[in-house]
C-alpha cells in the first residue's frame, strides 16, 4: 500500500499542524483566506458562506461524507470481536488527494486527511445503540448535511443528517482529547447502564486540511425537527446570568435558560409518580458518573411540545408539526423515554407517541411531550475553571455561579431538575389516564 493508504497510529502520536506531512499535502481549495466576522473558529467568508478554521462549510461537509463513507466501509471488512483496551487509543488515517488515489475517489474539496478515532470501540457503541453500519452511512452520506444556523456562542458548527437522526458538531482539541480519555469509562458505563440521558457518541473524526485540524463528533439528535418544539431550555441549575439574551429571544425558537424557566414555567413540568421517580433516578445515576470523571458545566436540554397545538404549522417550515408523522421514523433519538420507561418498569409507552417524548402536563393541565438529554459533557474541571469560579465567587454568591467543583455542580444540577423542573402529579389528575 502506498503512503496514501490507510495507517493505524497510536493516539499518542499527535497530529499537530505544521508538520512535514501536512506541509506536503498542501492547502485545501475549499479554503478562504479572507474570513471575517468570526466567533471562535467559525466565520463568514466574503461570499457569505460559513467557514470553520477558514475551510468553507461545503468543503468540510464533503470531506466528512467522503471520510465516513470510507471508514465505515473499511470497518465492515474487519471481523467482529470484543473491544480491547488498546482499541481506545487507535487512530486510523487516510489521505484524500483531490485527484483521487488507489483507495479514494477524486473530489473537488481540496486535499485533506481524514482521521478516525477508536473505530472498533465506536463500532461497538453504534451496535449497542442499535445502529447498523449501512444505516449509519446512509443517514450521514446519502444526502447533503444540513447546516444548523442556531449554533450558539461556542463558535462550533453543527450539522444535521437529512433524515433527522444525527448531529455532527465541531469540537475543540481539548474536548476531543477529553472524549478519547473518557471512552473506556463510557464503555464501562454503557455495559452497566444502557438506560442513560448522556449523549450517545457514534464517532469521533478529524478533517486535516491546509495544516488545520477540524475535529468533529457524531451524536444523537435529541430534538426531532419533525416535531414542533414550542419551548426549548438549556438548564444548568445555576441562576448567575442564566437568562436568554434579547438577541436569543428574537429567534424563532429561542433557547431559554434557568431564570426564564423559573419565571415562565414556575410550577414546573408535572410527571406521573413513576415517570418522575424514573427521571430523577436516571439523572442521579448520570450525575454520579459525570462527577466521577470530574465533568461539569453540562446542561439538561429540554424541548417541550404542547399536544393541543399539534395541528399548527411548525415554526421555520418543518416537514411535520406533530409526532404522528415522526412515529414512522427509525426513532433512534427516542432514548430518553426508553430509559425512563425501563427505569419505571413499564413495558411500552402509555401514549401513542413513538418519537421519544415523555408525557407530562403543565400547571394548567395541558398535555405535553417533553424531550430531554444531558449535553455538553466534554468539560473537565481544569485549572481554568477553578480560576473562573474563584474570581466569580468573590464578586457574586458562590452558590449561584455555574462553574463549580464537580461534586457541588452535580448535586445542585440534580436538585434543580428534580425540585424545580420536574414535579410529581397525582395519577387522578393525569390527562394520560382514562
Amino acid at each position: 500500500v502506498s503512503c496514501r493508504g490507510v495507517s493505524s497510529l497510536r493516539g499518542s502520536e499527535r497530529d499537530a499542524p505544521g508538520t512535514r506531512k501536512n506541509a506536503l499535502e498542501g492547502p485545501s481549495t475549499g479554503i478562504s483566506q479572507n474570513a471575517k466576522r468570526t466567533i471562535g473558529h467559525r466565520g463568514i467568508d466574503p461570499t457569505g458562506e460559513t467557514t470553520y478554521k477558514k475551510t468553507t462549510s461545503s468543503a468540510l461537509k464533503g470531506a466528512i461524507q467522503l471520510g465516513i463513507t470510507h471508514t465505515v466501509g473499511s470497518l465492515s471488512q474487519k471481523p467482529e470481536r470484543d473491544v480491547l483496551l488498546q482499541d481506545f487509543e487507535v487512530v486510523e488515517s487516510i489521505y484524500f488527494p483531490s485527484e483521487g488515489s488507489y483507495l479514494t475517489p477524486a473530489h473537488h474539496y481540496g486535499d485533506f486527511r481524514f482521521k478516525t478515532y477508536a473505530p472498533m470501540a465506536f463500532r461497538y457503541f453504534r451496535e449497542m445503540f442499535g445502529i447498523r453500519p449501512d444505516d449509519y452511512m446512509y443517514s450521514l452520506c446519502n444526502d447533503g448535511l444540513i447546516e444548523l444556523s442556531n449554533s450558539g456562542a461556542s463558535g462550533s458548527l453543527f450539522y444535521l443528517s437529512s433524515d433527522d437522526e444525527f448531529i455532527i458538531k465541531t469540537v475543540q482539541h481539548k474536548e476531543a482529547e477529553f472524549l478519547q480519555k473518557l471512552l473506556p469509562g463510557y464503555f464501562m458505563n454503557l455495559n452497566q447502564n444502557k438506560r442513560t440521558l448522556l449523549p450517545k457518541f457514534y464517532g469521533l473524526y478529524c478533517v486535516q486540511a491546509a495544516g488545520k485540524n477540524i475535529r468533529i463528533v457524531v451524536m444523537n439528535n435529541l430534538l426531532p425537527s419533525s416535531v414542533r418544539m414550542h419551548l426549548k431550555f438549556d438548564l444548568k441549575g445555576s441562576t448567575y446570568k442564566r437568562r436568554a439574551s434579547a438577541k436569543e429571544r428574537a429567534k424563532a425558537l429561542p433557547t431559554y435558560k434557568d431564570l426564564d424557566f423559573m419565571q415562565d414555567v414556575s410550577e414546573g413540568l408535572l410527571l406521573e409518580l413513576n415517570k418522575y421517580s424514573a427521571v430523577c433516578k436516571t439523572i442521579h445515576r448520570d450525575c454520579l458518573l459525570l462527577q466521577s470523571f470530574k465533568i461539569m458545566d453540562y446542561s439538561l436540554l429540554v424541548g417541550i411540545h404542547s399536544l393541543p397545538r399539534a395541528g399548527q404549522q411548525r415554526a421555520g417550515g418543518g416537514r411535520s408539526s406533530g409526532p404522528e408523522e415522526a412515529a414512522s421514523k427509525k426513532s433512534l433519538y427516542s432514548t430518553a423515554i426508553e430509559a425512563i420507561e425501563a427505569e419505571a418498569g413499564m413495558g411500552s409507552m402509555d401514549t401513542e407517541d413513538k418519537t421519544g417524548g415523555i408525557p407530562a402536563q403543565n400547571s394548567k393541565g395541558e398535555r405535553l411531550l417533553v424531550y430531554i438529554g444531558i449535553i455538553d459533557i466534554l468539560q473537565s474541571y481544569r485549572l481554568a475553571k477553578k480560576i473562573e469560579h474563584s474570581w466569580k465567587a468573590l464578586v457574586y454568591d458562590g452558590d449561584t455561579v455555574s462553574v463549580h467543583r464537580p461534586g457541588f455542580y452535580a448535586d445542585r444540577f440534580e436538585k434543580f431538575m428534580c425540585n424545580v423542573v420536574f414535579r410529581k402529579v397525582s395519577v387522578k389528575t393525569s390527562p394520560y389516564k382514562k
